[in-house]
């Protein structure tokens, strides 16, 4: 085990007393046992790995017996052996259980627990519920073949696993980034969280939501922003944003986060009407937002000031981040009206109203009839960043700039769709023009990402006129599902040949935009009278 993400200090001994092997380091306890009906294990070994010329207690399995060495400490391993005699042509099984705890005791009597239940009562109660969770759903899934459905069902298990229950949405649960990078995507990015939390709202999981809301109400700053990303525990996770830039200081941070989490907020509002919640969090989270958004302004402007864009990378004031903003504020001025709270509506409202004047003005290129990625005004002259990137147009229809339909916004998605679209065997819309991370050879725009196909999907849907339209979206649906995993994972991204999954799989946000994109669906069908009721889970729009 990697108790405490460190390998040294740990114990590993036989407890001859409850016949377990047990883990720990301070207050983290890991016990182990197994059993085959009533046997138990009857072999065992501890010992050290990658230390002192050891490779690993496993190289004692080898010849088939272990040799009963009962205690270690530092870099510690274990094995457990049962020797059992099966007919031929037969089979048996072994269940095999960790208890985790942060004390000894607490981890035995959760052993007990397993004991005197049973595992398969366990497991089946496990499944019962989650089956229970899903069907709890209530959708009709019009025109949408099974595995479409199914795709959907494991999204929303996959979004549900990764919500603690102090409501930390941690972006993905996948071990093996361990080996390639420097840290894991085991981290609260609040703009993913948010996403994800919106998902769970709208397929009818408002006590998840409501957590999520809760966490952040706890991990905003005094000064109304949140920062690059966070611990499940509510500490400040690890960050490569710096405080300090071209020698002058600077507030390290992504302010699309804080602006989607008062976004989100309001659409979790609308779908619980949960007027007490939104008093008992307004004056920290609602409040406080509110207000660093309408003065961390760019002075030549009116647009939100520089800050890092949601994919990590660039910094600049971003067209993606500045219709975010736009939506949050509109989102504070009616949590405001809603509480009496008058003056603040009009702050919020006229702050929104500049900005989304500010994105036409100086985020639109009305000769090239596209929106930029980003602008820089510390010099003189504003420098404009012309790369056409996803998340760019995608905020200017999502968060209300302008209309779907609108002219402007009609062209500029043409062109959008032209220069981002990967034709290739694997297909999809790569984030912007040029992206790098984690490319390979050959003449594309970028590696294809489920959120950026996902989010053309939904703009079909928004065009959508007649059921016919949808065929498009049904078209992507089922491109998600194609590359999906045996197991329904989605990943961050896809390898632009082979489909292969690239970075973090699953990447919980993925799936969030893949539920988002089928409910949008079946409200559009809704809205279209195709059915009467396509979507049934409360006050509609995402």
């Amino acid at each position: 085990f990697n108790i405490s993400q460190a390998l040294k200090g740990d114990t590993a001994y036989f407890d001859p007393i409850d016949n377990v092997i047990i883990h720990y380091k301070g207050r983290r306890v890991f016990l182990i046992n197994l059993r085959n009906h009533n046997k138990s294990f009857d072999q065992y070994s501890v010992g050290l790995i990658g230390i002192e010329g050891k490779a690993g207690t496993f190289k004692d399995a080898e010849d088939g017996e272990l040799h009963s060495n009962p205690v270690e400490h530092g870099q510690v391993d274990s094995v457990l052996g049962i020797t059992l005699d099966i007919d031929a042509e037969s089979k048996t099984n072994i269940d095999y259980w960790i208890t985790v705890e942060e004390t000894i005791p607490k981890a035995k009597k959760l052993n007990e627990h397993v004991l005197a239940r049973g595992a398969d009562d366990i497991v089946k109660s496990t499944k019962d519920y989650w089956k229970a969770w899903i069907n709890n759903q209530r959708f009709s899934f019009y025109g949408l073949d099974q595995e479409v459905v199914d795709l959907f069902n494991r999204s929303l298990i996959n979004i549900r696993t990764h919500v603690s229950k102090n409501g930390a949405i941690i972006a993905s649960g996948d071990s093996a980034l361990f080996q390639f990078g420097r840290d894991t995507y085991s981290y609260v990015w609040p703009r993913d969280a948010a996403y994800n939390a919106l998902a769970l709202a709208h397929a009818g999981d408002l006590n998840a939501s409501k957590r999520f809301f809760e966490f952040c109400k706890e991990i905003i700053t005094n000064e109304g922003y949140f920062l690059h990303k966070y611990r499940p525990d509510k500490a400040l996770g690890s960050s490569w944003h710096p405080w300090v830039r071209g020698g002058k200081k600077q507030i390290p941070i992504q302010e699309d986060e804080t602006a989607i989490v008062i976004h989100a907020l309001w659409r979790y509002f609308k779908l619980s009407k949960d007027l007490e919640f939104i008093e008992d969090v307004y004056n920290i989270l609602i409040k406080r937002a509110a207000g660093f958004m309408v003065s961390y302004r760019d002075d030549k402007t009116s647009l939100p000031a520089s800050s890092y864009d949601l994919w990590e990378q660039d910094y600049g004031i971003h067209t993606y981040t500045a219709c975010t903003v736009y939506a949050a504020l509109n989102a504070a001025a009616k949590f405001a009206k809603l509480l009496g709270k008058e003056k603040s509506h009009k702050i919020y409202i006229d702050a929104a109203e500049d900005i989304k004047k500010a994105i036409m003005k100086y985020l639109y290129d009305e000769k090239e009839n596209i929106f930029y990625k980003s602008i820089n005004t510390s010099e003189p002259q504003p420098k404009v960043n012309k790369t056409i990137d996803m998340s760019s147009i995608y905020g200017v229809y999502k968060f209300g700039v302008l209309e779907p339909t609108d002219k402007i916004l009609k062209t500029a998605m043409k062109k959008t769709i032209e220069r981002l679209t990967v034709n290739t065997k694997t297909g999809g819309i790569a984030r912007y023009e040029g992206d790098e991370y984690h490319r390979t050879e050959g003449d594309y725009p970028g590696n294809p990402w489920v959120i950026t196909s996902m989010w053309l999907a939904q703009y079909h849907i928004a065009m959508a006129k007649k059921e016919s339209d949808m065929d498009e979206v049904k078209g992507w649906l089922k491109w998600a599902v194609d590359l999906s995993s045996e197991s329904g994972v989605l990943p961050e991204q896809f390898h632009p040949y082979t489909g292969e999954h690239l970075s973090a799989s699953p990447l919980i946000w993925s799936h969030a935009e893949f539920v988002t994109t089928v409910i949008e669906y079946l409200e559009k069908l809704e809205d279209l009278g195709v059915c009467k009721a396509c979507y049934s889970n409360g006050d509609k729009k995402i």
